[in-house]
């Protein structure tokens, strides 16, 4: 099968702290593959790389549709196909979120017609009627704004998503939808990498492959077994039965941390 994403030894350091070190990732079309790891692992700084944030020192490959992303600025990796969905929505006053739909879509290269016709359909498939007209993400709940996002990827069929921390602050309820709302994105012209710090939302979405990051790496791969051992003895048993070592000075997290969502996750 056919890559969409093929990341090649990549590392990244901001401000002289290495976050990403020689990792390596694949995920073929028609898959989906969630990302897991404790804050601090990388996983956000992953989506950061890709998707051309500055401030980052890289090396490394990264390839979508065996294009060079490295090569290409902001706006030509999202033309390219690449599309990322934000662990915490923006809201934009004043701009409808139907408006903007149509200006991404012909950034896309889809005709107003054709993007009008998917804006319908895609819109009564997932819900979101109702926030058509309205300034994108105002006054929505978090679950709301997260089957928003992946309305707008339904619509803008990209080749690759990024869904950063999909299932961030939501309750149960809303994590099962959004989770239905993933799955039924699967297609043989999508890849789909999914970050999550929490195994809950694999209940209602088994994806392809799950990896771990811990530390910058991707240190096991693996399938429902892998969600199996981290509901049970979390990363502290990944890291014990890969003998891993904590980094020099890293500090031994408190209970409470775990039960904290943090806005700024590298």
């Amino acid at each position: 099968m056919t890559a969409a994403l093929k990341v090649k030894g990549l590392s990244a350091a901001v401000s002289n702290k290495q976050i990403l070190q020689d990792l390596d990732l694949e995920v073929p079309y028609g898959e989906i593959h969630a990302i897991m790891g404790p804050n601090g692992s990388g996983k956000s700084t992953l989506c950061h790389v890709l998707t051309g944030k500055t401030g980052y020192e890289v090396q490394g490959e990264a390839t979508l549709d065996d294009v060079d992303l490295f090569s290409l600025s902001v706006d030509e990796r999202s033309r390219l196909g690449l599309l990322q969905s934000f662990q915490y929505p923006t809201q934009v006053p004043g701009v409808r979120l139907r408006e903007f739909l149509l200006e991404a879509s012909d950034e896309r290269g889809i005709g107003p017609d054709e993007a009008a016709a998917r804006i319908e359909d895609e819109a009564e498939r997932f819900d979101t009627t109702r926030f058509l007209d309205r300034s994108l993400n105002n006054d929505l709940s978090g679950g709301e704004k997260k089957r928003s996002e992946i309305f707008q990827m339904a619509v803008l069929r990209p080749k690759l998503a990024l869904l950063d921390e999909i299932d961030s602050g939501l309750d149960i309820d809303a994590v099962r939808q959004v989770s239905e709302a993933v799955e039924s994105m699967r297609s043989p012209d999508l890849g789909v990498v999914m970050i999550t710090h929490y195994s809950r939302i694999l209940r209602y979405l088994m994806p392809d492959r799950i990896h771990v990051m811990i530390d910058g790496r991707i240190v096991a791969s693996g399938g429902a077994e892998l969600a199996e051992e981290l509901d049970t003895g979390g990363y502290e048993s990944v890291r014990e039965r890969l003998g891993l070592q904590r980094a020099s000075g890293e500090p031994v997290r408190k209970a409470s941390d775990f039960f904290t969502d943090t806005p700024f996750d590298v």
